[in-house]
Formats: structure tokens, sequence, C-alpha cells
């Protein structure tokens, strides 16, 4: 019984017209719909789905960056008033990469880019499963160039680029802080 329902889900979906608008929604009954018209307005848990040629946030950039994008995701974290952080944005942002961008701000931040690269240094940029601790140039394009981003592409505005983590709620967010020891580019998110 659970598969006609299935395919019956995954067929309305692909039918969705041209502008790729798709709802789910469940009734009273508890029934889950999915249709290409808005729901009653009595339906629960709408959620409004949109369709298009690739990962939503990617549709309008080169094929190869599209690609790049879905097989190694880039993360950047970063931290306030943190030239080197801006530096590593800036870059993404020139060469149109798609990135989300983690503000460290909590010992939970500091805690997860420890366990990433056995440090508190930020910037630290992910592409995939490849870790770059600090900024330099030369590294964060040899990371990028090895996982099929374009190097050169049309310019893009960073907000169709960055999707920005929303900051954790703490009474005492982490100052940045210039390392003792960290490499050049780096700056210590730890307290």
């Amino acid at each position: 019984m659970r598969i006609p329902f299935i395919a019956a889900a995954v067929l309305s979906i692909a039918c969705a017209d041209a502008s790729g608008q798709a709802y789910r929604w469940v009734d009273k009954e508890g029934k889950v719909h999915y249709t290409q018209t808005p729901p009653p307005p009595d339906a629960k848990a709408v959620q409004k789905k949109t369709f298009r040629h690739g990962p939503v946030e990617t549709s309008n950039l080169p094929y190869a960056t599209q690609l790049a994008a879905k097989n190694f995701p880039v993360t950047l974290y970063t931290s306030t008033d943190c030239l080197p952080c801006d530096q590593a944005r800036a870059l993404l942002v020139k060469r149109a990469v798609p990135f989300k961008e983690v503000g460290v701000v909590t010992q939970k931040d500091v805690d997860e880019i420890k366990g990433l690269s056995g440090k508190t240094d930020v910037p630290l940029l992910t592409v995939g499963a490849q870790v770059q601790t600090g900024f330099q140039e030369s590294l964060y394009n040899g990371l990028l160039d090895s996982a099929g981003y374009p190097s050169s592409v049309p310019q893009v505005p960073i907000e169709a680029l960055r999707k920005m983590e929303p900051a954790a709620k703490s009474p005492a967010p982490a100052q940045a802080q210039q390392g003792a020891g960290a490499p050049p580019g780096s700056y210590s998110a730890y307290r």
C-alpha cells in the first residue's frame, strides 16, 4: 500500500507545472497531500517546494560549479573582526563558489572546528572532506581547483553564493584573537 502512495507523490512532484511549484500539506484527517495548487486554509504542515534543474541555490551558476557544489560542498567558518576571514570570503565570492558560512560564536562552535582541524583557528575552510586552516590564497585555490570549481566565472552577488548559518544565541561571544603559534593568516577562535 505504501509503494503506490510514494509513486503517486513522486509523480505529482515530477509533473509540477513549468514554474516548478509543488505543495506538501496534511489535511484535518492526517492524510498527506502533494499538489500543484495551494492547499486549503485549514491545511496543516504546509511546505512549498520549488523544483529547478540542479540545486536551488546554484541553479543560475555554470554547470561545472553546480556539479562541484553538489559533490564537494564548501563551508567557511569565520569570526567577527577577522581580516583573514574577510579575505577567504572575498576569494570564494570572486570565484563564484557557493558556500555556507558558519559564524564561530559559542564554545560549541569552537569545539566543532577543533574537531575538524585539531585547532581553534579561523578561517577554516572545508571543501568536501578536505580541511584548510587559516587563509593562504594558493592553498584555497588548490582545494577549489581539485574539487572542480572553475577558476574564472561571471561575477555573482554574495547573497546568491553564501548561506549564512544563524549564530546561536550566547551570553558572551568568543573573541577572535591573533593565535599564538597559529599559522599565518589565521585567528584563534578560542577564548
